[in-house]
C-alpha cells in the first residue's frame, strides 16, 4: 500500500501534515449509488489544485524513486518520465510522447505541440489532474500514483485524446488525425478528435473503447473496457450518445445514437442501449432497461461524506 504523503506535505507548503495524511488514506470506491464530485470541485479552486498539485508531483516522485530502488533495470523509464522532470505536467507530457513517438512523428514534436495546448487552454493540465486522481481513488488495482502515470494506457489514451481534440479545434486537421491513428494503434482505443470529454476521466482497461464524433462525456465518468458510444446509422449531424456527469459504463456496453445518460446513471455489462437514461437510472439488457432509480435524497449523503473524507480534509486550508 502507498505510504502516507507525510514529507511531501512539508515540502508543500501550504497543506499540513494531518491533511495531506488523511488525504491518503481516503480511498472511497465508487458504487452504483454513490454520485461523485469531488475532481470538479478541486478543480473548481485554483489555490486548491496547486497546492494538490505539488503534493501529487512530491508523491510522485518519491514513488520514481522507491521504484528505481526496486527496479534499477528500468532506470531510464524512471529518470526520463519523473525525476528529471521538472513538474507534473511536464513529466505527464513526456510520458504520452514517448509512448506516442515513432519514426514519423517525434518525441520533442508530440511534447511542443503539448506544450502550445497546455499554454493555450489551462483547462487540459486541470483534467490532467483530476484524471490521474480518478484512477487512483477508483481503480482497486492502482496502489500508486506511479502506475496509472507510467503504466495505464487508459490514462494515457485520454491525455492524446485531449491533445487531438485540442489540434482538430485550432484546425491542425492532419497533424491531428495522425496523432489520433497512432494513440489508436498503442492504447487500442479509438476516440474521434471532436468527441467532447469532461474532467475526472477513468477508462478502466480502455481497450476496444469507441467513441464518435459527436459524443460528449461529463465530468467523473468511469468507462469499462470494449464499450462503443456509437451511432445508428440513420442519423445525420449530432449522432453519438450525451454522457452525463458521474456515470459508470460497463464493459461491453453499446450506446447507440443521439441519446442522452443521465447523471449518476449506471450502464450494466453488455448492455445496448438504445433509448434515454434517466439520471440516477441503473440500465441493463438488449435492449437495455430501467432496473432501478436511485432516490436523489439518498445519493447526498454518500457524495457529502467523499467531499468531506477528500476534498475538506486535504484542501480546507487552501480554499
Amino acid at each position: 500500500m502507498v505510504q502516507p504523503l507525510a514529507d511531501e506535505a512539508d515540502a508543500a507548503g501550504p497543506m499540513s501534515r494531518r491533511r495531506a495524511i488523511m488525504a491518503a488514506r481516503a480511498r472511497p470506491r465508487r458504487t452504483a449509488s454513490q454520485p461523485l464530485g469531488h475532481q470538479t470541485l478541486v478543480a473548481r479552486c485554483p489555490g486548491a489544485v496547486q497546492a494538490f498539485t505539488e503534493v501529487l508531483w512530491a508523491r510522485l516522485r518519491r514513488e520514481a524513486e522507491d521504484a528505481l530502488e526496486r527496479a534499477p533495470i528500468l532506470a531510464p523509464l524512471f529518470l526520463d518520465s519523473v525525476l528529471n522532470q521538472h513538474s507534473f505536467e511536464a513529466a505527464a507530457i513526456h510520458r504520452v510522447a514517448a509512448r506516442l513517438r515513432n519514426d514519423v512523428v517525434t518525441l520533442p514534436l508530440i511534447v511542443q505541440a503539448f506544450n502550445r495546448a497546455l499554454e493555450a487552454d489551462p483547462e487540459i493540465a486541470a483534467a490532467l489532474r483530476t484524471d490521474i486522481i480518478a484512477v487512483y481513488e477508483f481503480d482497486p488495482a492502482c496502489e500508486r500514483f506511479i502506475e496509472p502515470f507510467l503504466y495505464f494506457k487508459g490514462f494515457h489514451a485520454i491525455q492524446a485524446h485531449r491533445l487531438t481534440h485540442w489540434l482538430w479545434l485550432n484546425g491542425e486537421r492532419d497533424f491531428c488525425e495522425y496523432l489520433q491513428s497512432r494513440a489508436s494503434e498503442i492504447f487500442q482505443t479509438d476516440i474521434h478528435p471532436a468527441a467532447r470529454f469532461g474532467r475526472g476521466i477513468f477508462l478502466d482497461h480502455a481497450t476496444g473503447l469507441v467513441v464518435g464524433e459527436t459524443a460528449v462525456v461529463g465530468d467523473d465518468v468511469t468507462i469499462q473496457q470494449d464499450v462503443t458510444l456509437g451511432g445508428t446509422g440513420i442519423q445525420a449531424a449530432e449522432r453519438h450518445p450525451k454522457i452525463g456527469s458521474g456515470v459508470i459504463v460497463g464493459a461491453g456496453a453499446k450506446i447507440l445514437g443521439n441519446i442522452a445518460v443521465g447523471d449518476n446513471a449506471r450502464v450494466a455489462a453488455g448492455s445496448v442501449v438504445l433509448r434515454p437514461v434517466p439520471a440516477r437510472a441503473t440500465v441493463a439488457g438488449v435492449p437495455a432497461r430501467v432496473v432501478r432509480i436511485d432516490a436523489a435524497d439518498g445519493m447526498a449523503r454518500p457524495m457529502d461524506q467523499i467531499l468531506l473524507d477528500l476534498a475538506r480534509e486535504a484542501f480546507v486550508g487552501t480554499i
